[in-house]
Formats: C-alpha cells, sequence, structure tokens
C-alpha cells in the first residue's frame, strides 16, 4: 500500500480521533470530526490510501471503537506509530485497519509519500528510497485485516464450513 503521511506526535487520544460530542452520531458525522482538534484540516483533507503517522501511545484513553471506525471511514489505508494504546490497536485490527509499530517515526515528515508493507513490516520513504523497520503484522492478524475486519473473517469462515471447506 502507498500513501500521503499525515504526522501527529506522542498520546493521540480517542476523544480527538472520535469527539465525545459527536459519539451518537452517524459515522459520516463522526468521522467529519476526527481529529480535528489536533489538525482542523485532516477530515477534509484526508484522503483514500494516506497513512497516519504518530509518536508514542495512538489511540490512549477510552476504548470506543469507532475510533479506528472513522479513521476507516476516511479512508486511511494504516497507521504508523512508535506504539498503540492496547484497545485501539486491537478495534484497529478488528475493523481491518492495519497497525503497525515502527521506532523511526521521527525520520517521517508530514506530506511524504510512502510505501507500507504489513507483512515484512517495512516502510519506504518514496522520495528518498529509505526503508524503515517496523514490526511485521503476525500473519494471523494480516488474515483478520485483509478480510476487512473480524466479522468479515468469521462470516467467511462460517460460509466455508457450511460448503464443507477446512477454516
Amino acid at each position: 500500500m502507498s500513501g500521503r503521511s499525515w504526522v501527529f506526535g506522542d498520546d493521540i487520544d480517542t476523544d480527538a480521533l472520535a469527539p465525545g460530542r459527536w459519539m451518537k452520531s452517524a459515522i459520516d458525522e463522526l468521522a467529519g470530526h476526527c481529529l480535528e482538534a489536533v489538525d482542523a484540516a485532516f477530515a477534509r483533507e484526508v484522503r483514500r490510501g494516506d497513512i497516519v503517522v504518530a509518536g508514542r501511545n495512538f489511540g490512549c484513553g477510552s476504548s470506543r471503537e469507532q475510533a479506528a471506525q472513522a479513521l476507516r471511514h476516511l479512508g486511511v489505508a494504516a497507521v504508523v506509530a512508535r506504539s498503540f494504546a492496547g484497545l485501539f490497536y486491537r478495534n484497529a485490527i478488528n475493523l481491518g485497519l492495519p497497525v503497525l509499530e515502527c521506532d523511526a517515526v521521527d525520520r517521517i515528515a508530514a506530506g511524504a509519500q510512502l510505501e507500507l508493507d504489513p507483512a515484512r513490516g517495512r516502510l519506504r520513504l518514496a522520495a528518498s528510497g529509505e526503508e524503515l523497520r517496523c514490526v511485521p503484522m503476525p500473519p494471523f492478524l494480516l488474515e483478520i485485516v485483509r478480510a476487512g475486519g473480524l466479522l468479515n473473517q468469521l462470516e467467511k469462515r462460517l460460509a466455508e464450513a457450511k460448503q464443507g471447506k477446512p477454516a
């Protein structure tokens, strides 16, 4: 996957990703306010395939899955961060959003074109060709992401089981 980077700092919490004021709204409305407290232009200017890059503890705060859902709805292809809050990490995967840990996120400038290979844990800066190492996503988590999320994966397995195919 490849896309433009959106760079944020440490401790981006779920209230910045899915503001509490908009939690009862439809996902279109909620996503329209994603990260507005940090970058007012983000929800308006992010494009399908873009990659969010951040520092430590991305997704800290409450366990609201709408934080990852808002990013997916806006077309974000992946999130690369120095570290993630555990609940956000799993919510993202369950919703089909790839998340990778990378210690070298400070090497990535806002707006940089990135090429990401979650299976190999490789992040390439297109302009310079520099390749950064990330923690590769394990195959069982990649399977969930590639299915479009946990529910899609389970539905696929149930359908295969009904047809007598091994899971």
